[in-house]
């Protein structure tokens, strides 16, 4: 499906989602830079993420939640 087909509720998931992860990252005080190095993605990736123009996969959000210490469940759940 592309990203322009999606239902409008599924775009305000993937900003919420962006805006608690870049919430957490600024209490710790970390760049995208530096989370991204701590997480093992791309700065590109945090950037898209927070944006909430891109679905992460699995994998990246399990290595970002992890990075900022926090229950991956917190992050998706909100």
């Amino acid at each position: 499906m592309p990203p322009q087909d999606h239902p409008t509720w599924l775009l305000d998931e993937r900003r919420a989602l962006g805006d608690r992860i870049r919430e957490r990252r600024m209490r710790q005080n970390l760049t995208q830079e530096r989370l991204a190095e701590r997480a093992g993605v791309s700065r590109d990736t945090v950037q898209r993420i927070e944006r909430g123009t891109s679905d992460p996969r699995y994998s990246q959000l399990a290595r970002i939640a992890r990075a900022l210490d926090t229950p991956l469940a917190k992050l998706v759940g909100g």
